[in-house]
């Protein structure tokens, strides 16, 4: 599909899926047109428009949504955060209408948005207060939920309490997601939201002994709580977290002695299956070797579980999960990142000057479970669509402007050739990609291996 971006620093793709129709839209724009293609589930370019950037200025794209009536459309926030601007496009009459959303006076800041069954959503903070405003936007109006945290108790890693405001300020709320690889760095955070059938899971693993979950009806604003004690060791653990996924929450803790995990069930809180290996076990299953990674340097390779458990010692555990049919691939890990400094040779100062610098270093390795929960060997297991999708761009490292969308089985990645001026939508799908029944993929940590750091604190 030829098509012309100018700008490409400002410059966006997203992709979404009409749940109702399974039409798909692409949306492309730089900073003087959005173009909007609509193609249908075989992917056959079926409508477009190309419309001028007006009061879309100096925006962001945060989301978009398709109403009823099949006009798709899209939430542009202001600069400053203060305001969005919601334009509705219609393809059949290449026209658009916009409204602007303000919001009110206590509200603080964006903590995510999402969408979910063609209903778009910001949760963000309110002043001063310990809760959190949950926006719904649906046919032109937006309905605000709050959802207050003031009863419940939070500590630090000194085991000292604070309050929610100081808990999500030090360690933000970060999305994971369910159906794609979470790399390791936000595996590792402590406070988590997962998006999933009208709900929306917080998770807070701000101390050892327990996750404290809240349920949220995105419909109603509801919110359930229930607590979900951490795996016991023998000797105090140093560390521990958790995932939720398909309705079960996953958690691993750890010490220098010992690694568990445990598999239990969301809504009765039962444990369905656990786990527990000392430093002196092998872990035979695991479909990866133990790896310690420090910055962005070639992993190396840890020989035994003693070694890995006391590079882990210090870190803070994480845990990702993706299933796939009947396998559950998990990334057992740990993250932490500090900062360093040198004298600067170069200084007037007698003893130079600090220049500080992060340093990151994380461990992990890859595991399976099977429809049983019990650990398998995956070496027999095809790739996923989502490791075909990783390993073309691997493979065409030129492409930089991209979006996937998850179907019920496949995935789409959409990107843009800025030498050949065209935009291209693939379908990817589970198995191998190349005809000697093969692939250059060699573990699926490389996909959880993040390329760069953002400022995250060990705790």
């Amino acid at each position: 599909m030829p098509l012309h971006l100018n700008n490409l620093a400002k410059t966006q793709i997203f992709n979404l899926e009409d749940e109702k129709t399974k039409d798909i839209y692409a949306f492309a724009w730089d900073d003087q047109n959005i173009n909007i293609l609509k193609y249908n589930k075989s992917l056959f370019l079926a409508n477009q428009f190309t419309d001028y950037i007006k009061m879309e200025a100096n925006r962001n794209l945060i989301g978009a949504t398709v109403n009823t009536d099949q006009k798709p459309t899209l939430y542009w926030i202001s600069g400053n955060n203060k305001n969005v601007l919601i334009t509705t496009y219609d393809l059949d009459y290449k026209t658009s209408k916009s409204l602007n959303f303000d919001f009110p006076k206590n509200h603080d800041h964006i903590i995510n948005t999402f969408q979910e069954h063609n209903v778009f959503y910001i949760l963000a903070k309110e002043k001063e207060f310990e809760h959190l405003l949950l926006y719904r936007f649906e046919n032109k109006k937006c309905e605000i939920k709050m959802l207050d945290f003031s009863p419940f108790t939070f500590k630090n890693k000194q085991n000292v309490t604070i309050s929610f405001n100081a808990l999500i300020q030090y360690f933000p709320i970060k999305k994971m997601e369910s159906d794609s690889f979470n790399p390791i760095d936000l595996a590792s955070q402590i406070s988590k939201c997962y998006v999933v059938d009208d709900h929306l899971i917080l998770t807070f693993d701000d101390r050892v002994e327990r996750t404290l979950v809240f349920e949220v009806d995105l419909k109603t604003g509801t919110m359930k709580d229930r607590i979900f004690n951490h795996p016991v060791s023998k000797s105090p653990l140093r560390t521990a977290n958790s995932f939720y996924n398909d309705n079960k929450l996953f958690q691993v803790a750890a010490n220098k002695d010992e690694l568990l995990f445990e598999v239990k069930d969301f809504d009765y809180k039962t444990t369905i299956k656990k786990f527990s290996f000392s430093k002196n076990d092998s872990i035979p299953f695991k479909s990866s070797p133990f790896f310690v990674q420090t910055n962005n340097k070639k992993p190396q390779q840890l020989k035994t579980t003693a070694k890995f458990l006391k590079d882990l010692d210090g870190l803070t555990a994480g845990i990702s999960i993706l299933k796939n049919k009947k396998n559950t691939f998990i990334t057992f890990s740990g993250f932490g990142e500090s900062l360093d400094y040198y004298f600067r040779s170069d200084s007037p100062e007698e003893f130079g000057v600090r220049e500080y610098y992060s340093v990151s270093k994380m461990v992990f390795f890859d595991a399976m479970l099977n429809e049983n929960f019990d650990f398998a060997s995956d070496k027999q297991s095809e790739p996923l669509a989502i490791d075909n999708v990783f390993y073309f761009l691997r493979a065409n490292k030129k492409i930089t402007l991209y979006d996937v969308l998850k179907l019920k089985n496949d995935r789409i990645l959409s990107y843009y050739d800025d030498a050949s001026k065209q935009f291209f939508m693939r379908k990817f799908t589970d198995g191998f990609m190349i005809e000697q029944n093969r692939n250059s993929i060699i573990n699926k940590s490389t996909f959880s291996n993040p390329a760069t750091f953002g400022k995250i604190n060990s705790h």
